[in-house]
């Protein structure tokens, strides 16, 4: 065999390697490509956090280790926010008693106004109260609804800024994937 056949071959097998690993990339990648979840941020760990529910409960991220965990930032005052939180609570009873925990996370400050924004949508989903901004910012949150996947091993995995179909068979591909430890 000569050495341009050889070289051609060699060229030849390094260009079908380098496309099947980026047909394996890019399959890893679907269920957050498809949901135009953008990886930003993505590796870094959940910033801890400790927030109280609407009915005084409280919450802190080292509860939620070991579960894939979806946090929506919204506001009564956001349309699309509006838009999106039912099929967030869809989305979450798909889930219920398995290892997801789906939280609203709002800096409102007016309860009553939270209330009726989640009776108006139908959501039962969790408000979290972020009063002083602080999680807000530790996630980096600039404009709403802001939606953060975080995996069973506690980092980010990627963010969505507006509204999506979270109910749709894409999001719940995508948080079975998660859920399996598959990105």
């Amino acid at each position: 065999m000569s050495a341009r056949v050889q070289w051609t071959a060699l060229v030849g097998g390094v260009a079908a390697l380098v496309i099947v690993c980026a047909a394996a990339a890019t399959a890893d990648n679907d269920g957050l490509s498809r949901l135009k979840v953008s990886k930003a941020g993505a590796g870094a760990p959940m910033p801890s956090f400790q927030l109280t529910t609407l009915d005084g409960k409280v919450i802190e991220s080292s509860g939620l280790a070991g579960k894939v965990v979806v946090l929506n930032f919204w506001a009564t005052w956001c349309g699309p926010c509006k838009e999106e939180m039912p099929a967030l609570d869809r989305l979450s009873r798909r889930f219920a008693e398995k290892d997801v925990a789906v939280l609203t996370i709002t800096n409102d400050p007016e309860r009553r106004g939270i209330e009726h924004f989640m009776k108006q949508v139908g959501s039962n989903l969790p408000v979290l109260l972020d009063e002083q901004r602080d999680v807000s910012l530790a996630f980096m949150v600039r404009g709403l609804p802001t939606t953060v996947f975080v995996g069973k091993n506690g980092a980010i995995l990627g963010r969505a800024v507006g509204p999506r179909a979270w109910d749709s068979a894409d999001a719940v591909g995508l948080i079975q994937s998660l859920r399996e430890g598959q990105p």
